[in-house]
């Protein structure tokens, strides 16, 4: 019999290794597979699988029929609990397409009622009378507000989720979730009498999470940030579905040059980028040139990373302030500057694979990532141990073994890129 029991999409790369980084720490066996994979991906041995999907800006009917096929797999594959996972801070706008998915992920698995908790104490998310916050702010007043894709307008949760789906919403308030699993349970009842399907939960402490999780351990589906998948494991394993035993991640051991490569703008990279300006040499991307003559920007990249010496890390970076972000968007529109520079990332991380011996690299952005191994070629990886909380090295599997670290833009500390070398026999 197969032993998946947990199948898990992410609606960008990184929120796909942020949330098999999760489930590894808390124990299971994860293969994370990049993009649909076709019929005859193997998921031999693996507890949970998670499929990272490029849905998150995507078109609306893209993103559900992606989704859609994605669960179809991991249907086939026997999993008997299923997990949508989007960003703790939820980057989805009126427009967005989480409502959406949702809405057709509940009808696909037949499910009656779904989870949304974006929420993740410990990275300072937490969603209080329904409206979400970021370091204690909310979350439109945060930097999201000014996200260069998704900029997050509204932190009422339950207020933008009614323009994405007409799905009956409803709000467990924070004295129910305090008070534990009990009476999160009566609530969902009460809810589910009223017709709501999407519940979003009130959540400021772990305690709430472990609680959530421990009462929702028999729903079909469960949606949000890997904070309350990560704690799904116990649940799961104090309700029977997964044995007591956990499995010990290894390192990928891997020889080869190790490039950096940043595209995200989030001020977490930038303190990231500039404390690895003084230690290793550093070369930044002109977005304007990235988005009108892409050659020419690959190429100097490229002549510059041949004159490093190979003992050493590079770093290549678009990563900018909001001012130069700005000055680039009064030119191009978002969306295409985006994905000028994602594409340069892309054909450079290529090329320093092809014929510079990099074999070891750190990726900063969603969609930076999402480009990068797709362009690659990877098509599935074996996830680590973690770098921080949230971020692993994970070991590509097929012909040419890479070991690979996604970050998302507003993870770790100044020196996390220095740690996430220093790992690495």
């Amino acid at each position: 019999m197969s032993s998946l029991v947990l199948g898990c999409i992410a609606d960008d790369f990184t929120g796909a290794s942020d949330l098999a980084s999760n489930l590894v720490d808390a124990g299971l066996r994860v293969v994370q597979l990049l993009g649909l994979p076709d019929s005859q991906e193997s998921v031999a041995n693996a507890d949970a699988v998670v499929i990272a999907l490029r849905t998150r800006s995507a078109k609306r009917e893209a993103a559900i029929d992606q989704s859609l096929a994605a669960i179809q797999f991991l249907q086939d594959r026997g999993a008997k609990r299923f997990y949508f996972k989007y960003c703790s801070t939820f980057l989805s706008t009126e427009q967005g397409n989480i409502g959406p998915v949702v809405e057709a992920l509940l009808a696909k698995l037949d499910a009656p009622q779904t989870i949304l908790c974006p929420a993740f104490p410990r990275q300072g998310r937490t969603v209080y009378s329904g409206n979400l916050f970021v370091g204690g702010r909310l979350l439109s007043e945060s930097e999201m507000a000014n996200h260069p894709i998704t900029p997050m307008k509204d932190s009422n949760l339950p207020r933008l989720l009614s323009k994405q789906t007409e799905l009956g919403i409803g709000v467990i308030s924070y004295p129910d979730v305090e008070e534990g699993k009990a009476a999160i349970l009566e609530r969902l009842r009460y809810l589910y009498q009223s017709k709501v399907q999407c519940v979003i939960v009130d959540t400021l402490h772990n305690r709430h999470l472990q609680a959530l999780a421990m009462a929702c351990a028999d729903m079909t589906l469960l949606t949000g940030s890997s904070g309350l998948a990560a704690r799904l494991p116990d649940a799961y394993r104090e309700s029977g579905l997964l044995s007591n035993q956990k499995s010990i991640p290894s390192i990928p051991n891997i020889s080869g040059r190790t490039a950096i490569l940043s595209g995200s703008c989030s001020q977490a990279t930038q303190q990231q980028v500039a404390f690895m300006k003084s230690i290793c040499p550093a070369y930044l991307l002109d977005g304007h040139d990235c988005v009108v003559n892409r050659v020419r920007a690959i190429d100097e990249a490229l002549k510059w990373s041949r004159n490093q010496i190979p003992e050493t890390p590079i770093m290549i970076y678009s990563t900018a302030s909001p001012t130069e972000v700005a000055r680039i968007q009064a030119t191009h529109r978002p969306e295409i500057a985006a994905k000028g520079i994602e594409a340069t990332l892309a054909a450079i991380a290529q090329q320093l694979v092809e014929h510079l011996g990099v074999r070891r690299l750190i990726i900063a952005g969603g969609e930076t990532s999402g480009a990068i191994v797709t362009t690659l070629g990877v098509k599935s990886l074996r996830t680590g141990p973690s770098i921080v909380t949230s971020v692993s090295w994970s070991e590509s599997t097929g012909p040419r073994p890479l070991a690979i670290a996604l970050k998302p833009g507003n993870f770790g500390g100044p020196d996390f890129f220095q740690r996430a070398i220093d790992m690495l026999p």
